[in-house]
């Protein structure tokens, strides 16, 4: 489980490929690495990775067929930089959201402006995806928590604060960029609940207000 608080940008050291729809990364990096063990879970453009190896400049993990099909990892080469977060501890504030690490699909930016401080993008996902978009709600684009600020359909917009723009790497994305993306679990746990409720006892919008949650 993750925050979507990114810790640092780490760098590509070296892409192995030692099947046609799997990878082998090594990354370079400094904070995550601290206290790290093999088989610790790291969150890399959002994407959970397990830890295969480690080393005092770095760590390396797998990246297995499907993951590659789903995600934007396949865009990585050599000197890549990637956003880092290591999994939650229980001890440690929270200062995102609930972020799995499951990527649900990629997304492209569309359009990047600024207006005073702050950097939007737009961004077009799946048309499967847009019934997770909710405005005002969270998203996590590249790993990063973000708060959605308007929805037109499968097309979203964020916005970013300097300070964000420049510790991960979506400050340097622009028109036309991949970026992975994961939906509100709370909202896809509620799209379960009610797609699985029974006849008699149906989970929908008249028996959540009866029972006052809404």
């Amino acid at each position: 489980m993750f925050t979507g608080i990114i810790e640092e940008k780490g760098v590509i050291r070296s892409i192995k490929q030692p099947s046609k729809q799997a990878i082998f990364l090594t990354i370079t990096a400094k904070k995550v690495i601290m206290d790290m063990h093999v088989g610790d879970s790291v969150a890399v453009n959002g994407t959970c990775l397990t830890v295969a190896a480690f080393d005092d400049i770095g760590f390396s993990a797998e990246v297995m067929p499907e993951t590659m099909k789903a995600t934007s990892l396949k865009e990585l080469t050599k000197g890549s930089e990637v956003n880092l977060e290591r999994a939650m501890g229980v001890n440690s504030r929270f200062g995102g959201h609930f972020v799995s690490g499951h990527v649900d699909g990629t997304g492209t930016i569309i359009q990047k402006y600024q207006k005073e401080n702050a950097i939007y993008y737009d961004i077009e996902v799946d048309k499967e995806l847009e019934r997770y978009l909710l405005k005002k709600g969270s998203i996590a684009v590249d790993g990063v928590s973000l708060t959605l600020f308007q929805v037109r359909g499968n097309v979203f917009t964020i916005s970013l604060i300097p300070h964000t723009a420049s510790v991960t790497i979506l400050g340097d994305k622009g028109k036309g960029s991949l970026v992975n993306i994961e939906c509100d679990m709370l909202v896809k746990h509620v799209e379960q609940l009610l797609s699985h409720s029974t006849d008699s006892r149906k989970l929908d919008h008249n028996f959540l207000k009866q029972k006052g949650i809404i």
